[in-house]
């Protein structure tokens, strides 16, 4: 085991270009109930990235290494019943205080998932917050069935890629909206049901326009403007579930809908919703993700891969695609 490596830390919030930083640290040790993991490969999710510029929800001491989650192998395990039980596996690290934007990561041993062999490593690293967030939202939060509306925001994300695939399986409809017209092609061969353009006036409108009563569900991660005119969207009884806030700006809330039509606007964080599920049933939604990964439903699409040196080049890369940083180049694909 190498006494130092090589990792990215963060000094002071900011711009990635300016503030991420190639550092050589010591190989950190695992404590009672953890594990060191010899880190693969880690996205770079937004959730990053805005943690990065100290605008996510949670944000860490400093200095600080970035990465919530990705895929590597389990080294070490310090005391505890669960750590030698994945010692030697290749796991799904969580890391939900950050830290795998490095070639050693401490996990809990309990958000060490192993993952079968037949899962690749790019789609392994990027296994947990968008595969994991589509269905849990959709089947286990909202619990949509065959034949419902669900309109969602962003819909030209990776998350709303597999919002999309996920009804063609269970049966439900999407209204997908994307900020630029060029997407709504992409979104329509993907199999959206409906796609609108924000471009095109308010989307509570277009929405209405094809179902005149309002839809019983809506997604959104923007907030702000979009936010609103989905929660404006609803049917009666409708529940909007917001799980982002990349506007930045607020949702405005007209509140006689929610009192007459009894709708419903909640909050969901997987991290909070996966802290309150049972070791076994988190198991099984591991096993029905890993499911859906080998059946195409929630694939990540990946975009460029970076090394731990081209860092810097994060929030570019970002708009191309999911980046992978991989932090053992010899398993990135050729």
């Amino acid at each position: 085991m190498p006494a130092m490596m090589k990792a990215i830390v963060l000094e002071r919030f900011g711009e990635p270009s300016e503030v991420l930083q190639v550092r050589e640290v010591p190989v950190p040790k695992p404590g009672p109930g953890e594990v060191l993991v010899r880190m693969i490969a880690s996205p770079i999710n937004p959730s990053d990235l805005l943690m990065v510029r100290g605008r996510y929800v949670v944000l860490p001491s400093l200095p600080a290494t970035p990465g919530f989650e990705g895929v590597g192998v389990v080294t070490e395990a310090g005391p505890g019943l669960l750590g030698p039980w994945v010692k030697g596996k290749r796991v799904v690290a969580i890391n939900d205080k950050g830290g795998n934007w490095a070639e050693y990561a401490v996990i809990k041993a309990r958000q060490a998932r192993p993952v079968a062999d037949d899962i690749p490593d790019e789609q392994a690293a990027s296994l947990f917050v968008n595969p994991m967030t589509a269905l849990a939202m959709v089947r286990h939060v909202l619990k949509v069935k065959h034949g419902d509306w669900v309109l969602q925001a962003a819909a030209g994300s990776n998350l709303g890629h597999m919002i999309v695939r996920l009804g063609k399986v269970d049966g439900f409809k999407t209204i997908n909206v994307v900020r630029r017209r060029e997407a709504m092609t992409w979104i329509k061969d993907l199999g959206g049901d409906v796609v609108l353009c924000s471009e095109d006036g308010p989307i509570d409108e277009q929405v209405r326009a094809i179902e005149p009563g309002g839809v019983p569900f809506a997604l959104d991660p923007v907030g702000g403007v979009t936010g609103s005119q989905l929660l404006k969207s609803l049917a009666p009884r409708g529940r909007l579930l917001i799980f982002g806030g990349l506007s930045e700006q607020p949702v405005m809330i007209d509140p006689r809908p929610l009192i007459g039509g009894r709708q419903t606007i909640e909050g969901f964080w997987l991290g909070h919703w996966m802290r309150a599920q049972s070791i076994p049933k988190a198991l099984r939604l591991f096993r029905e993700v890993a499911g859906l990964i080998r059946a195409g439903v929630l694939r990540t699409e990946t975009g460029p891969g970076l090394t731990l040196n081209e860092v810097g080049q994060a929030d570019t890369a970002a708009k191309a695609g999911k980046p992978l940083l991989w932090l053992d180049p010899s398993r990135r694909p050729k």
